[in-house]
Parts: structure tokens; C-alpha cells; sequence
């Protein structure tokens, strides 16, 4: 039975949650009621057998989680949302046992993981940034079926792992590969992809590391090394810089291939890193979908070969610009 929301308002006057940082919060409760647990960003309290209110050490944490919920809403994978206040949201308590535990005495079965793969694909349809989740914010049904808390996290990210990161990593160096394989077989599209994605990050870490390596200058007598950079952290920009930079001119080449002005190409470059570096919410997107607003056959010759580098795409297009001089 849902609580009544003048005595919800009540109880929370009563409770008070404070963040810390890279910490849980900080509780001091003068109510009656159970804390069922706590975290980064808030406090659980139960209030009846079915029902529980989460209290946010901020609002803005609290808006967030209340967003993404309500894009899940309409399945089952998700709480039933009863109630929202300023710092605090009650819901539908969650049952089950966690994967976390129910992996120390259970198999990952191809079946569990199909149920994994199906969670990450409403994750996608409903809107998350972050098609990702750690196995302890997953808790297995009784009847077999999976319910998720703790979602914050998935909405409102401008960068985000283009696989399921965090996810492969809480399973562990055993459950990772079984559920990897499991994969391959169910869904051998989505597994080439995340491999890809996998092969890439290792990738850029070594050559982060590379990159990373300062050049180290030993300072002459006529002092004409004032102009290096001091800091890691100056290094740290600069390389970020470059990374634009490249995007930025291998785009404006591709553009200029299919016939786009250069300077329009130019403003709109410039208009994207300057949201994406504001946006929260991917409103930047808009921009560079409108930059690829390409001819059809053209926009999907692209999207069919998404992986493979910069470099052999622009070949592609200038092969597609060239048999179009040719056609005319």
C-alpha cells in the first residue's frame, strides 16, 4: 500500500543526507524507519513491505534518477515510481538476489546472458546514454526475470563507452569470456561490434601512454626553451586540442569531397565542440546529424563502414564523388 504523501513529506523533514566526496553519503535519520541501504548519491529507506523512498543528498541527483525511471516505466524492468519530491523519490522496493551474489553459487547460462543482452537493448530503446549496468544494480526474479535499480548514472552523460563496459567488467575475468561467448553465438552482430570497441580502447590506451611520455628538454644557456610546455596537465590539453583539430580537418575533407562549402562545413565543426563541450544531453548531436545530412546512398555507404578509420572512409567517398562526375 502506497503511503499517503503528506506523511512521506513528513518523514523526510526528519531525514537528512549529505554528499561526500568519492564517498557515501552521510545519514542522520530521527525517523523510525529502516535504512536498506546507501550510496553516492543517497540513502534507502523502508516504508512498507512494498514500498521504499530514496533520499538524495542533492536535487539535481534526484532529477536525474526520477528522468531516467520514468523513461522505463512502460516495461518491467525497471521500479514502479510512486511518488517524487524535491530530494527524494518513493518506489516500488526491489526483490530478488543481485547478480552479484547469485553468480558466487549459480553459472552464467546462455539464457541469463540472452536476458542481459535484451536488458542492454531496452536500455537503447528507451533512451539511456549508457548502455551499461553493474551486475550488483541487477537483481534476479524469482520467475527468472531481471529488474535494474540505481540508474542515475545511464542519462544526461556527453561521453560514454560504446560497449557495455562496466558490465563486462563486474562479471569478472571467467563470467566476462562465458557471457562474451555467449554473445557471439546469440547475437554474433552485436559481439563483432563490441569486440571492435574492446580492441579499440586497449588500443588507445597504449597509445595514451605513448602520447603521454612528456619530451624532456634539458634547458640551455640562452634560455630558448621558455616557450615548452611546464605540466602534464598542459600536455593533457594540448593532446585533447590535436584530437579536435584532426577531427575537425578530416570532416571539413570529407565534406569538401561531396561538395559542401568549406566554410559552412568550418562553422559547423566549430558549433559542435563548442556544445558538446557544454551539453550534457547531447544536443550537439542535432549539429552533426545535420552535417551528415548527405545524400542517402551516400549517408548509408558510411554508416555501412562506420568502422573502419578516417582514412579509408574518405577513400570510399572519393571513389562515391568520382562515379558521380563520371554518371553526370
Amino acid at each position: 500500500m502506497k503511503l499517503e504523501r503528506e506523511i512521506l513529506d513528513s518523514l523526510i523533514k526528519d531525514i537528512h543526507v549529505q554528499n561526500i566526496d568519492n564517498e557515501d553519503v552521510q545519514v542522520e535519520n530521527n525517523t523510525t524507519l529502516q535504512m536498506m541501504g546507501k550510496g553516492r548519491q543517497g540513502a534507502v529507506f523502508q516504508l512498507s513491505e512494498e514500498e521504499c523512498v530514496k533520499v538524495f543528498g542533492n536535487e539535481e541527483d534526484c532529477e536525474r534518477e526520477y528522468f531516467a525511471l520514468s523513461l522505463g516505466q512502460h516495461t518491467e524492468l525497471f521500479p514502479k515510481v510512486y511518488e517524487k519530491g524535491p530530494n527524494f523519490i518513493s518506489m516500488e522496493i526491489i526483490k530478488g538476489v543481485d547478480m552479484r551474489e547469485y553468480l558466487q553459487s549459480q553459472p552464467l547460462t546462455p539464457e541469463l546472458s540472452n536476458k542481459l543482452i535484451d536488458m542492454l537493448i531496452i536500455f537503447k530503446e528507451i533512451g539511456f546514454e549508457r548502455i551499461d549496468h553493474h551486475k550488483r544494480q541487477i537483481f534476479i526474479q524469482p520467475d527468472g526475470s531481471l529488474k535494474v535499480i540505481d540508474v542515475a548514472r545511464t542519462v544526461w552523460r556527453d561521453r560514454v563507452y560504446p560497449y557495455p563496459r562496466k558490465l563486462l567488467t563486474s562479471l569478472g575475468t571467467k563470467n566476462k569470456e562465458v557471457f562474451l561467448a555467449h554473445v557471439q553465438v546469440e547475437a554474433p552482430a552485436l559481439y563483432e561490434e563490441w569486440k571492435y570497441f574492446i580492441d579499440m580502447e586497449q588500443q588507445s590506451r597504449g597509445i595514451l601512454q605513448e602520447l603521454m611520455q612528456s619530451p624532456t628538454t634539458k634547458v640551455n644557456e640562452n634560455g630558448k626553451t621558455q616557450i615548452l610546455l611546464k605540466t602534464s596537465q598542459d600536455y593533457a590539453l594540448e593532446l585533447e586540442n590535436i584530437v579536435h583539430k584532426v577531427f575537425k580537418e578530416e570532416w571539413v575533407k570529407a565534406m569538401l569531397v561531396l561538395g559542401y562549402n568549406p566554410d559552412e562545413v568550418m562553422e559547423l565543426m566549430d558549433n559542435y565542440w563548442e556544445n558538446k563541450e557544454r551539453s550534457f544531453q547531447g544536443n550537439a548531436e542535432k549539429l552533426i546529424e545535420k552535417l551528415l545530412s548527405t545524400p542517402k546512398k551516400v549517408k548509408q555507404h558510411i554508416d555501412n563502414t562506420y568502422q573502419k578509420n578516417m582514412t579509408s572512409i574518405l577513400k570510399e567517398l572519393q571513389k562515391i564523388s568520382q562515379f558521380k562526375i563520371n554518371k553526370d
